[in-house]
C-alpha cells in the first residue's frame, strides 16, 4: 500500500531523529503540527493528500515572507535558517510549473473562458487558481494572467 504523504513526514521525521538532522526536524515538526492543527480545528476528516500540499504550501509561503523580513532587517542568519526550513518543505510539494509551462496553462484557460480583457481576470482566476493549485505560486498565476489579458 501507498504511503500517504503524512505518513511519509512522519517516517522522515523518525530518521531525521536518528540521523540528528536538526534543520530537516525542525522543519518537518512544523509541518506535523501544522497538519494537526489543521485536523483538530474541528474539520473531523481525514486529510487528503491535496490537504497536506496545500498546508505546506502555506508553511513555504509564510518561511519565504519571514526570510525577506529578515533580510530587510539584516539578519541574515535568521533568514537563511527560514530558507533551508522552505526548502526541505518543498522537497514533498509537486514541482512548480517554469514561467512558459505556467504561460501556456494560462493561454488554453484564457481561451477556455473566453477572456478577452483585463475585465475578464476574475473568471480567469477562478479556474486557474483550481486547475493549476499545487502547480504554481498564486502571485505568479495572477500576474501572468493580467500581462496575458492586457
Amino acid at each position: 500500500m501507498e504511503m500517504t504523504l503524512e505518513q511519509r513526514i512522519n517516517e522522515d521525521i523518525k530518521q531525521a531523529m536518528l540521523a540528528k538532522q536538526a534543520e530537516r526536524l525542525t522543519a518537518l515538526r512544523a509541518v506535523k503540527a501544522a497538519l494537526l492543527l489543521e485536523k483538530t480545528s474541528g474539520a473531523a476528516h481525514e486529510l487528503t493528500d491535496a490537504d497536506v500540499v496545500r498546508i505546506m504550501q502555506k508553511l513555504v509561503k509564510q518561511r519565504r515572507e519571514s526570510a525577506e523580513v529578515y533580510t530587510a532587517a539584516s539578519r541574515a542568519e535568521l533568514a537563511s535558517n527560514e530558507l533551508a526550513e522552505a526548502g526541505f518543505i518543498e522537497e514533498y510539494l509537486p514541482k512548480q510549473l517554469s514561467e512558459e509551462e505556467l504561460e501556456s496553462a494560462l493561454r488554453e484557460i484564457i481561451a477556455q473562458t473566453g477572456a478577452s480583457s483585463p475585465a475578464d481576470m476574475g473568471k480567469v482566476m477562478g479556474v486557474a487558481t483550481k486547475k493549476l493549485a499545487g502547480l504554481a505560486d498564486g502571485r505568479a498565476i495572477s500576474a501572468t494572467v493580467k500581462r496575458l489579458l492586457n
